[in-house]
């Protein structure tokens, strides 16, 4: 059950460029076809280095939100929502704060890494600190088991797993577990207790990972277990207690490196970006004025495409066939840049078309876009409320 969720969210930036396309959001309709997804708008991680411009946040999450809708991301496929509609994120951030050693934090690699990046702001603040805590309880109170990241991102998995684990063993042990254990396995029936204790030795002496998930389906079987006993019968497989927060694993995606304008990584830092619904009319004129190869200066002149940003983006947007009539027609001069660029720019504006259409409907009328994320951060939170109601259990604050 869980282990098929996945959990992904951006930072409210505004409008999104090709680069967010290609590195993220393809990937997202993607795994939509495949799993229960969340995907949501990151406001409050916005706040640890927006804390003193926070204005403009609101605006760009729905204009993110729409580029979701506009690249395909389907809130009928996957839910949508925004992280400080679920308080819940707090309450969970706010109680693994109790129990995360400060030098977990301090060692994140990130830390260090954008604090000299963006030195002229002051970052010596707590939520700037625990923002990897935070990001823990995004994925952890939705007990996702599969968050996409790049390798960069792999240490903060690993942290959540981490946090997952110390809460697991500070807490995980409910009196009486071992009696409540044997009961849940008797509601699973003889034949499916045996086929339970033969996956727990599995994994227990043989550490085979594929246990765990032949014990949920066995689980599934059984549609009157309740959810309680399913994180017994879990904890008991892993050799644990009640398992009450799940482990997250890193789902790795492909790095796709979107070229911009200027040959570099496309961001919005080089101001060298072409958005998902830009103008037919800007995205030509952008790419019309791209610079080439330095060594063609004159029609003439024979080129090198390896040294020309151009080149770049036709190894996204151009066919084989395409590819080779540049390489061939650039070094010998028989074509000229502007007519090289003119493949780029149908292809751009191909891709961009049913984006725009996509996004037209929302632009017309706002309340679409409130009403999915009202729907969809009522869901997650139907989900987070749940964990919680645990989480409280587990640590004795389930007054009555």
């Amino acid at each position: 059950m869980y282990a098929e969720r996945v959990l992904s969210g951006m930072r409210p930036t505004g409008s999104l460029h090709l680069g967010h396309y290609h590195g993220v959001l393809k990937n997202w309709v993607r795994l939509q076809q495949e799993y229960p997804c969340l995907f949501f708008v990151a406001d409050w991680h916005a706040l640890t280095t927006q804390y003193d411009d926070p204005h403009g946040i609101v605006g760009a999450a729905r204009d993110m939100v729409i580029d979701w809708l506009a690249a395909g991301v389907d809130p009928r496929r996957a839910t949508l929502f925004v992280q400080s509609k679920v308080p819940e994120h707090a309450e969970l951030h706010l109680l693994l704060s109790m129990m995360t050693p400060l030098g977990w934090l301090e060692r994140v690699p990130t830390y260090k890494d954008q604090q000299e990046r963006l030195e002229h702001k002051d970052l010596s603040t707590y939520g700037f600190l625990g923002y990897p805590l935070l990001q823990a309880a995004d994925i952890l109170i939705y007990r996702a088991g599969k968050v996409p990241v790049g390798e960069d991102q792999v240490p903060h998995i690993e942290f959540s797993r981490e946090i997952a684990r110390r809460f697991n063993h500070l807490y995980g042990r409910e009196p009486g577990f071992e009696e409540k254990v044997s009961e849940a396995l008797r509601r699973l029936g003889a034949k499916r207790a045996r086929r339970y204790g033969e996956l727990r030795t599995h994994y227990q002496e043989r550490g085979e990972q594929a246990a765990i998930e032949a014990a949920q389906r066995l689980f599934d079987e059984v549609p009157d277990l309740s959810h309680a006993d399913r994180e017994r019968l879990c904890g008991h497989l892993e050799g644990t207690g009640k398992m009450i927060l799940v482990e997250p694993g890193a789902l790795l995606t492909a790095a796709a490196r979107m070229p911009g304008l200027d040959g570099q990584k496309m961001s919005k830092s080089y101001g060298n970006t072409i958005t998902l619904r830009e103008d037919a009319a800007s995205v030509t004129n952008k790419l019309r004025r791209m610079p080439t190869d330095p060594a063609r200066v004159r029609r003439s002149d024979p080129g090198e495409p390896d040294n020309c940003p151009v080149w770049q983006l036709h190894q996204v947007y151009s066919d084989e066939d395409c590819r080779a009539w540049v390489q061939q027609g650039c070094r010998s001069a028989g074509i000229g840049c502007l007519e090289c660029k003119q493949p780029v720019i149908d292809g751009i504006l191909r891709e961009q078309e049913p984006m725009r259409e996509r996004a037209q409907p929302y632009l017309d009328d706002p309340r679409l876009v409130d009403e999915i994320i009202a729907d969809g951060s009522g869901r997650a939170r139907h989900l987070a409320r749940e964990t919680m109601r645990e989480v409280r259990q587990a640590i004795g604050l389930d007054y009555a």
